[in-house]
């Protein structure tokens, strides 16, 4: 027998009985091995947006997490491809944008404890410079576990004071339909549907801080 051959039939049986790579994936080689994130959003980056929606109202679109590729570009030149590479992996924590047109009107940058590192603050100093070489604002704000509507609007207008008149937060969300806190690391919660299980297509709450939390509460 060739050595292909023998090596071939050794693979198979190892596979048979559990052993060697790919042994026990339960994945062909065809399957694609993405799942999706509970987290889009870090509870600190949930509780703003939150909070964001209301303090801007109806006055602009709200975008997470943008790509800074998608907001700014680099004139064709000799050392362009240089200035995109810059670019092409940063995105912003939040981009407000005109409702008609989506324009981009301000970027905000919540800044954690690791924006202390001289690797962010590298960053940062980098992004501020870019935007403020495109024409575009940047606010940034210490992220924390909760944040005050009126204070965002301050904090906004700082930037944007020809807007301030236009932003007047709508009224609260009855307390029956608000999002509750997680009893076990009070941080927010998020609704959803169980996909399968014996609970399949039944509503719960969900801690935000999965899967380092993973606290429920029940709905249905």
């Amino acid at each position: 027998m060739a050595e292909s051959q023998q090596s071939g039939c050794l693979g198979f049986f190892l596979k048979l009985f559990g052993i060697g790579p790919g042994a026990g994936s339960g994945r062909g080689k065809n399957d694609l091995p993405y799942r999706l994130r509970d987290n889009f959003l870090s509870a600190a980056e949930l509780a703003f947006y939150r909070v964001l929606e209301q303090a801007v109202g109806q006055t602009y679109s709200i975008n997470n997490k943008v790509r800074l590729w998608d907001v700014l570009y680099v004139p064709r030149q000799d050392d362009s491809r240089t200035y995109e590479n810059k670019i092409s992996s940063k995105h912003i924590d939040f981009l407000l944008c005109d409702l008609t047109t989506m324009q981009p009107v301000l970027a905000i940058e919540l800044d954690d404890a690791s924006h202390n590192r001289k690797d962010r603050q590298d960053r940062d100093a980098f992004l501020d410079g870019a935007l403020a070489a495109a024409g575009l604002s940047i606010l940034h704000i210490k992220a924390a576990h909760t944040y005050s509507i009126a204070e965002a609007q301050q904090q906004i207008a700082s930037v944007l004071p020809d807007t301030a008149s236009t932003m007047s937060a709508p009224p609260l969300l009855p307390a029956e339909s608000s999002e509750p806190a997680c009893p076990k690391c009070h941080t927010a919660m998020v609704q959803r549907k169980a996909a399968k299980g014996a609970h399949a297509g039944k509503r719960f709450w969900a801690c935000t801080n999965y899967p380092k939390c993973r606290e429920i509460i029940g709905i249905d």
